[in-house]
């Protein structure tokens, strides 16, 4: 695992306080979500929707904290923060960089999630 990608100790605590098997179901539910919210995300910024842009990207920013996802919390918390900008382009700048930063979690996550 790229410790880079994965906090070893925030998901080794989840799995000691949760159970293994259960962060299996926990990631398997991550995996299965988290791209209907980013599509929520791109969704909401074309429409203008500020609460739905802060709502999705709120709950990308919480789930991904939750399994030590560190990189791709904070890319959605300075999404979360900001709201709408203004320049539409520069939002969904941040939202192709959070699309990325998920795949390298959810690749991440699935490896961990198999050991």
């Amino acid at each position: 695992m790229n410790a880079s990608i994965i906090d070893a100790a925030t998901f080794t605590e989840l799995q000691e306080s949760a159970g293994a098997d259960f962060v299996a179901e926990l990631v398997d539910t991550f995996l299965e979500e988290t791209p209907a919210l980013l599509n929520e995300l791109r969704s909401a910024r074309q429409q203008g929707d500020a609460d739905g842009f802060r709502r999705a990207a709120h709950s990308i920013k919480s789930n991904s904290q939750t399994f030590g996802a560190l990189g791709l919390g904070a890319l959605a918390r300075d999404i979360e923060l900001q709201g709408l900008h203004p320049d539409a382009a520069v939002d969904l700048q941040a939202i192709d960089a959070l699309q990325v930063a998920y795949a390298d979690a959810a690749a991440a996550l699935k490896e961990l999630r198999d050991v």
